[in-house]
């Protein structure tokens, strides 16, 4: 994954889909990837793949990412969507091999960021994240996962092993034309701060999340 794809230029057509713009390597704390960027023309986001390693076509170790700027950027402790990234970034590296896709227009489970801290304020009031998305007139996962897919598609991926608790994002890949071989449990230490949430997603959004059982004498 080392081809220098350039970058789309402004008087370029508007095409319809996902289409490649730009390859860059990018080092981090965890390995060095190569940062594959992608402009989503139905939906207008502009997405990325972090790729480590050689990847085959079949059982591609994988992660999906939904944005999340208070967990991913700010360590925010009502979620463990941060946590998750950095595990799977270390999981990619570790395997010799996978796929990070940071789906931008995820954020709150795409209802957008000022919402989602909306939907905060009301879980600080003792609604919990479903309840929270409903008050506000809100879906309680607007979530989708095409462009995703497509991206996948793109790197020649055909078949995953999807780290994931969430059956819903394995049954959405395979609608796309992704199979999932494998769902690979991404389980993060809750805290205090997140275990009403996290219990929340297991009971009401079908996650599975058997480490919860662990911390049952928290409130």
């Amino acid at each position: 994954m080392t081809e220098n794809l350039g970058v789309v230029g402004k008087n370029s057509p508007r095409r319809s889909g996902v289409e490649r713009v730009v390859n860059a390597p990018l080092p981090t704390v965890y390995g060095k990837f190569q940062a594959i960027g992608y402009q989503d023309h139905d939906r207008g986001d502009e997405q990325v793949a972090l790729v480590y390693g050689d990847i085959a076509a079949d059982g591609v170790l994988t992660r999906l990412h939904s944005e999340c700027l208070t967990g991913d950027a700010f360590g925010s402790q009502h979620c463990e969507c941060g946590d998750q990234l950095a595990s799977s970034l270390r999981a990619v590296v570790a395997e010799g091999g996978g796929v990070v896709v940071y789906l931008r227009g995820h954020e709150g489970r795409g209802i957008g960021l000022l919402a989602k801290l909306r939907a905060m304020a009301l879980q600080a009031e003792g609604l919990d994240t479903v309840e929270a998305n409903l008050a506000l007139g809100l879906p309680v996962d607007a979530r989708d996962y095409g462009a995703a897919a497509a991206i996948l598609h793109d790197l020649g991926v055909r078949s995953v092993r999807l780290m994931s608790n969430n059956p819903r994002k394995r049954e959405a890949l395979m609608r796309h034309g992704i199979k999932v071989t494998e769902q690979v449990p991404l389980l993060i230490e809750p805290s205090e701060n997140n275990i009403t949430y996290l219990r929340t997603k297991r009971e009401r959004l079908d996650h599975h999340l058997p480490h919860l059982d662990a911390v049952a004498h928290w409130s």
